[in-house]
């Protein structure tokens, strides 16, 4: 079996010894250009055409990480970079459940709670208690109701506060209301006092975060993205916190990254600024999913987190 991989930038050293000793029976190199050898697998991040097309032996591609947006994107230029008929395959937690569930936790908490107005009371040097809502008038909506849109969902249950999902498809989840598809979502954001996206990349959410969809939201609503960078038009949000329509952003993702320096969104007081690190791919549980894929795929089974390509996850 030979397995290649690349990354263009982290260590290839410990992802090709960590795969060696999950699958001794394979060789896995790390792909460097020019290499036209034989590969029954790819494991990738952002692949050069060069390295899928070609490759007639191929019989799946598995990405480093939850989204698969810089494979598609290829394959939008290049049709022909990979055969329809080889899954591309994806990761769907290893580790980067927990870590979304604890970023939302502290962002919902911090806001329920004003941390961020008393941050803004301490650079004045006024000692100021703030009311606080109640419970059941600050409702959460999760946009995205996937394996990590589930765990976040889980994870902020146990804070009573009202909870809702709009998704793709309608959902039932115990305590939680359902919205479904684009001509519910004005009736999710009326009323949401956080909207936490979780959304995957796909033509329909680029741009999703514009003037209009924030104007849905309550005045003084905050927003938590880590999906991408693209769901949100940056101008329109700078315009939504100006305004006060928004009370605060946390942006873990951002149209371009890394965020240019002079971007006015590093400065902006109510706005809370993560260089995409809300989940950080776990290594060594990456590549125990990735193994157990590539031996479902050995075993002519179809391994878990294929990506439907029109759909987009």
């Amino acid at each position: 079996m030979e397995i290649i991989w690349y990354h263009p930038s982290q260590d290839a050293g410990v992802w090709l010894e960590g795969m060696q000793r999950r699958l001794p029976q394979a060789r896995v190199r790390h792909w460097q250009p020019g290499d036209e050898a034989a590969a029954d697998y790819a494991i990738v991040r952002k692949p050069p055409r060069e390295l899928l097309a070609g490759r007639p032996g191929l019989r799946g591609v598995f990405a480093m990480g939850a989204g698969v947006d810089d494979i598609l994107a290829q394959l939008a230029r290049y049709p022909d970079m990979l055969s329809p008929s080889v899954p591309l395959v994806r990761l769907e937690d290893t580790g980067m459940g927990r870590q979304m569930q604890e970023y939302a936790v502290y962002c919902v908490l911090g806001w329920y709670r004003r941390f961020d107005d008393y941050r803004q009371l301490q650079q004045q040097a006024q000692w100021q208690p703030l009311e606080l809502a109640a419970y059941e008038a600050f409702t959460v909506g999760v946009m995205g109701a996937g394996v990590l849109g589930m765990s976040v969902i889980h994870a902020l249950k146990p804070w009573g506060f009202p909870l809702r999902v709009w998704s793709r498809s309608p959902k039932q989840i115990a305590g939680v209301t359902s919205f479904a598809g684009r001509e519910a979502l004005d009736a999710f954001l009326h009323g949401t006092q956080v909207v936490i996206n979780l959304l995957p990349s796909t033509p329909e959410t680029t741009d999703l975060f514009d003037a209009r969809t924030l104007s849905q939201l309550p005045q003084g609503a905050c927003l938590l993205n880590m999906a991408r960078g693209t769901q949100v038009v940056e101008d329109d949000l700078l315009a939504a916190l100006e305004s006060g329509q928004l009370r605060a952003a946390a942006l873990d993702v951002f149209q371009q990254e890394p965020l240019p320096p002079h971007h006015p969104l590093w400065r902006h007081p109510r706005v809370t600024v993560t260089p995409h690190i809300a989940a950080l791919t776990r290594v060594d549980e990456a590549i125990e999913a990735i193994a157990r894929a590539i031996e479902a795929c050995e075993a002519g089974r179809q391994p878990s987190g294929c990506v439907d390509r029109l759909r987009g996850y």
